[in-house]
């Protein structure tokens, strides 16, 4: 795994989506260039349940069903032993304020070797993970 794919964060499924969020032309940038790298994105499905709950909050049922529906990136599983790690990781940064889905992305990310996050959130710098 590892080198070809890409862990996508809910920052940037919502600037993808949302026209109006001030991320949006970078989003659509840094998916084309993920593209014609011929790079996979891949989500939790931690970040799937957080990224429909942002949508439902901020665009509404239509959009976030709509999401849900035609989503075609994979959904990777956190496993226990990922929360574990989570765990840990917040425990551990004890000057930082990594979300618990933050923290299970970086474990899974670790796990399947995954170097590069689709975000604008700054915690996957501030864990040393590279960010498109």
């Amino acid at each position: 795994m590892g080198q070809k794919m890409i862990l996508a964060d809910t920052s940037a499924i919502y600037a993808l989506l949302d026209r109006s969020d001030n991320n949006h032309t970078h989003a659509v940038r840094i998916i084309r260039e993920i593209q014609h790298r011929g790079q996979e994105i891949l989500m939790t499905n931690f970040t799937l349940a957080e990224c429909h709950a942002l949508l439902l909050r901020k665009l509404g049922t239509a959009i976030s069903r709509e999401w849900l529906q035609n989503n075609v990136w994979p959904v990777i599983r956190v496993t226990e032993a990922d929360e574990d790690m989570a765990k840990m990781i917040i425990l551990g940064y004890r000057d930082k304020a990594f979300s618990y889905t933050d923290a299970t992305t970086f474990a899974v990310m670790k796990r399947l070797q995954i170097k590069e996050a689709y975000t604008f959130d700054r915690h996957f710098k501030q864990f040393g993970l590279r960010v498109l």
